[in-house]
């Protein structure tokens, strides 16, 4: 690619989010409110990321030990999408819900991605959905890049990118250390399945009858979630977050295009095994989720790491730019669910550091990707922590514009100053 400067590209902005997942929605509003001039492209034709392509359309964890530690532009669009829906917001400051998941908030996903939509036309964000980054290059007062539209391939410009692909993609086409998992957590492609009453299933009997069907090569196991059998969890919660697709790295479009396929497979099997079952008959699935949703493929390495030792232990750094709440959580395909739930009193930190890739220049990175050893990652992969990280960066890269400094040059006193005043809680 022939190098590119501020002038000889056609379009040129102050901050360029890749990607409109729950940190880059969160990111881009942060940055276009700071005043600075934002594009935000989005491979798909909806903002939202897990909670509307991949069907995960309950963020958390908002709430910590009976108070709040996440708020800000994500929470902001989270009680927007409650209010209209009509449907008031539970009490998640109450200390007895017991399991974590019950901390999560159920939102409609229709609903938010247009409540985004107008958010950004409000900031007055450049928004090109189905649009991907085809190639980027630092220069001295920015990064040049072109992106792939339907019509064709065009050279933008901008002063600092954010990389909230999720899979590190604008981090990789600039040249950053990446840190990749071999083998990655199992992604998941949720339905909703219908026309059958789960209470009246006999679930013995299916189990059987499955187990038959696995050891005759019909079905596997992971079809219905763990490798260990069957998992009636998929029937009850028609199909929702329930299977697994393992063995699949799916940061670039080649894994991605793996791991789709084979999700479609493994809901195919199932489907037509359920179908011969009694009780149900009349099963139908239907979409919940236009792709795959995916747990883990790559993260930066970044001026500061989140080890899981620091991250179970709350560890306050003195950057810290947002908090972080959610048990340990990672899924293997051949033991489980490793689940490590956080002692009480503790909630962790995020450093900005963790959003700095090290020896790179005008780059950010937040969300799913931030810098972090696998088993802190598996925690601070969740909706909740990617809007505050997103936030964080899109503020931290605003500033970087405005002052002229690098992000990691950015007095923490403005940076608190200008997140604060958008409701988010800096540690």
């Amino acid at each position: 690619m022939t190098k590119m400067s501020q002038t000889a590209s056609k379009e040129s902005f102050d901050i360029l989010v890749a990607g409109a997942g729950t940190a880059g929605v969160c990111a881009a509003i942060q940055a276009a409110r700071a005043g600075a001039s934002v594009c935000l492209v989005e491979k798909n034709g909806i903002p939202g990321g897990t909670i509307t392509a991949a069907g995960i359309a309950y963020p958390g964890i908002f709430h910590a030990w009976g108070k709040q530690v996440i708020a800000g532009i994500g929470w902001e669009l989270v009680e927007r999408t409650r209010q209209e829906s009509r449907d008031p917001l539970p009490n998640l400051c109450d200390t007895n819900l017991n399991e974590h998941w019950r901390y999560q908030v159920q939102i409609d996903p229709v609903i938010f991605a247009a409540l985004c939509d107008e958010e950004f036309e409000k900031a007055g964000v450049t928004v090109k959905y189905h649009t991907m980054i085809g190639a980027a290059e630092t220069a001295a007062d920015g990064v040049g890049l072109t992106l792939c539209g339907k019509d064709g391939l065009y050279p933008v410009f901008a002063r600092r990118v954010i990389d909230c692909t999720g899979d590190a993609n604008l981090s990789k086409l600039l040249g950053a250390e990446l840190r990749t998992s071999d083998p990655c957590q199992p992604g998941t492609l949720c339905v909703y399945a219908t026309g059958y009453d789960p209470e009246k299933l006999d679930i013995d009997a299916l189990r059987t009858a499955f187990e038959e069907a696995a050891a005759r090569g019909e079905v596997s196991c992971e079809d219905t979630g763990w490798s260990n059998g069957f998992n009636p969890h998929f029937l009850f919660s028609r199909g929702n977050n329930s299977n697994h697709i393992s063995g699949i790295n799916a940061a670039d479009s080649a894994g991605r295009t793996r791991i789709e396929i084979a999700g479609r497979a493994s809901l195919l099997r199932l489907y037509r095994f359920l179908k011969k079952q009694p009780g149900l008959e009349k099963l139908e699935f239907k979409l919940n989720a236009a792709e795959c949703g995916v747990r883990e493929t790559r993260t930066i390495v970044g001026l500061e790491t989140v080890t899981a030792e620091e991250y179970a232990a709350g560890k306050k750094y003195k950057d810290a730019v947002s908090h972080a709440f959610y048990p340990i959580d990672l899924h293997d395909a051949k033991v489980g669910l490793d689940k490590r739930n956080l002692a009480p009193g503790i909630v962790p930190t995020v450093p900005r550091g963790a959003l700095i890739p090290r020896n790179t220049r005008h780059l950010l990175a937040a969300g799913r990707i931030l810098s972090s050893d696998r088993l802190a990652n598996s925690a601070l992969r969740v909706q909740a922590t990617c809007m505050a990280t997103g936030q964080a960066a899109g503020a931290l890269a605003a500033l970087s514009v405005r002052l002229g400094v690098p992000a990691e040059e950015i007095p923490m006193p403005e940076l608190r100053r200008l997140l604060e005043a958008n409701r988010a809680i800096v540690p």
